[in-house]
C-alpha cells in the first residue's frame, strides 16, 4: 500500500511513519516544517522515523531541509517540503503518486496560540484539509483518516465524552477548526463517496512529544531547576494517551477503512484514565526524583476543565485496546527525555 501522511515529521506523524515502514508499506510524507517549534526537532523526528542516524549539523532551514529531502528519498519513502495551504503544490504530489489512502495529521496545533492567530488556524486546519479532500476527489482517492481533537467537546458536562455528544459549543478557535473539518468531511463523504474516519485524539504524550506541551515542558523545567507555570488549582484533568496506543488506533482505523466501504465515522482515541494536573506533576516529580518549583497562575482562556474519553466505540469498531497506564507512560517518556 502507498500511504500519504501529512505532518509526518511531527510527533504523532513520525511515529506513524515508523510503524508503517516497519510493516512494509510505502509512505509519502508531506510536512512544511513550520516554525511553531524548532524545525530541527522535526528533522530529528524524520531521521529517527526512517531509521537514519539522527545526528545532523544544522546550518539554515532551507539548506537543512533540502539535505534531509535528499537523504530520505528511497523506494519506500518520499519526503516533500510542502504546505497544505498550497493546493497546486499538493496537486503535483497527487499526480506523481498513486495514493491508496491519506492520513491527515498536519495542523496548526494548540488552544492558546489559536486565540491569538484565529485566521491562520482557519487557513491551515480548514482550508488546508479541504485542499486535500478536493484532490482526493480529483484523483479518486477514496480512503481518508483525519486527525480531530478532544478539544471539540469544550467544557462538556457529561462524563465520559461520547462521540454522540453535542459538540456545537467549542471554546477556542482551534477546537472550532477541528469541529469544522469533521462537518466538512461528511460533505465529501456524502457527495464524493470518500470513506473517512475522524479520530478525536485525547492529550497524546510520549517520546518526541512537542516541547511546548505540558509533560515535556514540565520535565525540562524541573530538570533545569526552573519554575513551572502551574495554571489553576491543579484540579483540571486530562485523559492522557500514550503515543504507542494512538498509533495502534490509527493503524487499526486504516485496516478498517481498507476492509469496508460507505464509511464515515468519528472515533475517540483516549486512555479512559483521567489524571489531574496535580497528579501529572506529582508523577513526573516522582519519576525524576526531583521536586518542582511551581509558579501559580490563573486558568488560561480556552482551556477546558476536564477531558475523559468514552472509548467503547473504538474498542468495538476497530479493536482499539490501549495498554500503557500513565505511570508507565511517564517512565518511558522520562527515559527518552534523559537520553536525548
Amino acid at each position: 500500500m502507498i500511504y500519504l501522511v501529512t505532518g509526518g515529521s511531527g510527533f504523532i506523524g513520525s511515529h506513524l511513519i515508523e510503524r508503517l515502514l516497519k510493516n512494509g508499506h510505502s509512505v509519502i510524507n508531506i510536512d512544511n516544517f513550520d516554525d511553531f517549534y524548532n524545525y530541527q526537532i522535526k528533522i530529528k523526528n524524520t531521521l529517527e522515523s526512517i531509521d537514519k542516524n539522527p545526528d545532523f549539523e544544522f546550518s539554515d532551514k532551507e539548506a537543512d531541509i533540502k539535505r534531509l529531502t535528499v537523504i530520505s528519498q528511497s523506494d519506500k519513502y518520499q519526503l516533500y517540503y510542502q504546505d497544505i495551504r498550497d493546493k497546486k503544490g499538493l496537486e503535483t504530489i497527487f499526480k506523481n503518486h498513486k495514493i491508496d489512502l491519506v492520513i491527515h495529521l498536519a495542523a496548526l496545533a494548540g488552544v492558546r496560540p489559536s486565540i491569538e492567530r484565529p485566521l491562520e488556524y482557519e487557513e491551515v486546519n480548514v482550508r488546508g484539509t479541504m485542499n486535500l479532500w478536493e484532490l482526493c476527489k480529483e484523483f479518486n482517492v477514496k480512503k481518508f483518516v483525519c486527525a480531530s481533537s478532544s478539544s471539540v467537546y469544550g467544557n462538556n458536562e457529561k462524563i465520559p465524552f461520547s462521540e454522540t455528544d453535542n459538540v456545537d459549543r467549542p471554546i477556542s478557535p482551534y477546537a472550532a477548526t477541528k469541529k469544522s473539518s469533521e462537518v466538512l468531511g461528511h460533505v465529501y463523504h456524502n457527495l464524493y463517496h470518500i470513506d473517512i474516519i475522524q479520530l478525536r485524539f485525547f492529550t497524546v504524550y510520549g517520546p518526541r512529544q512537542r516541547p511546548d506541551l505540558a509533560i515535556h515542558k514540565f520535565t525540562k523545567l524541573i530538570t533545569e531547576g526552573q519554575e513551572i507555570p502551574f495554571y489553576g488549582d491543579g484540579n483540571t484533568a486530562r485523559d492522557y494517551t500514550y503515543i504507542d496506543d494512538i498509533i495502534d488506533g490509527i493503524t487499526k482505523s486504516i485496516l478498517y477503512l481498507e476492509a469496508h466501504s460507505g464509511v464515515y465515522e468519528i472515533i475517540n482515541l483516549g486512555e479512559s484514565e483521567v489524571i489531574t494536573l496535580s497528579q501529572m506533576l506529582g508523577t513526573i516529580e516522582t519519576t525524576l526524583g526531583i521536586s518542582a518549583i511551581k509558579k501559580n497562575l490563573p486558568m488560561q482562556p480556552g482551556d477546558v476543565q476536564k477531558t475523559n474519553a468514552d472509548i467503547t466505540k473504538a474498542k468495538t469498531l476497530i479493536g482499539y485496546k490501549p495498554d500503557t497506564d500513565f505511570q508507565n507512560g511517564i517512565k518511558k517518556f522520562v527515559e527518552w527525555f534523559l537520553r536525548k
